[in-house]
């Protein structure tokens, strides 16, 4: 596996999938084929339903990012519109998705869905590669320099990372680095790598584990060191936030 794979660290995290819906209830559209076989792709990560003709939608999907709190989910734009060229791999790709929900053959609804979540990959690649006028995930992970870094804090958030190390992994100076890190995803690399373990930990705290060992698995040497972190970011403390989900209270 590539060491420096953008996505794959942060998508094995979190769970998505993707399942076929109506187009009242769609985030992911499929729109048929444009006269030079190019087909273009709607991704509404904010809400559902289009302003789409559904005569022009060849396929409809609902997407769940595994929890609102996945930071690729967190960092798109309300609609993604995206074009695929005729001789791009997705254009196959959407051609036998479809075939397969035209024949209606034993297990085709989880060849289209896993199909979808392949289809969602390939979105992200092309944003990744776009990049984005504004700073945030998307515009660190688009700078090939940058995105070493962020790898490595997404694959150890646990690692007592300092600007020094990952200066080096992204070769360059430490200065040049601080600067352009602040600049591309607009906080710094220290409160980046914060964020992310705290997203990390909420999402292990929801799952059930114990508090201790959600402290510990993301670099904290005490239980209330933790506590003071996760009241900082969220405004509960890890507790509260338990009890809120045990009394059904969570968002």
């Amino acid at each position: 596996m590539n060491t420096y794979d953008r996505l794959t660290a942060l998508m094995e995290r979190f769970n998505l999938s993707v399942q076929v819906a109506t187009p009242d209830s769609a985030q992911l559209v499929v729109l048929k084929p444009h006269v030079d076989g190019s087909q273009t792709v709607l991704l509404n990560t904010k809400s559902s339903g289009f302003k789409v003709d559904p005569a022009d939608m060849l396929l409809c999907a609902s997407v769940d990012w595994g929890g609102d709190s996945n930071p690729l989910f967190s960092a798109l734009p309300p609609i993604l519109d995206i074009s695929f060229s005729k001789d791009d791999d997705v254009v196959p790709l959407l051609d036998l998705t479809h075939r397969e929900i035209e024949r209606q053959r034993c297990g085709s609804a989880s060849v289209v869905n896993r199909f979808c979540e392949i289809l969602i990959v390939k979105i992200l690649r092309a944003k990744i590669e776009q990049g984005s006028d504004e700073p945030g995930l998307l515009a660190g992970l688009a700078d090939p320099r940058l995105s070493r870094a962020i790898v490595a804090l997404h694959d150890k958030p646990e690692h007592n990372w300092d600007n020094q190390q990952l200066a080096e992994i992204a070769g360059l100076s430490l200065s040049r680095f601080a600067e352009l890190f602040a600049l591309q995803v607009g906080v710094t690399p220290t409160a980046y790598l914060r964020g992310w373990r705290m997203v990390l930990a909420r999402k292990d705290i929801r799952a059930g584990a114990r508090i201790s060992t959600v402290a510990r698995r993301y670099g904290y040497r005490t239980g209330e060191g933790f506590s003071r972190a996760f009241h900082k970011h969220f405004g509960v403390n890890p507790i509260q936030q338990r009890t809120q989900l045990a009394l059904g209270q969570s968002h």
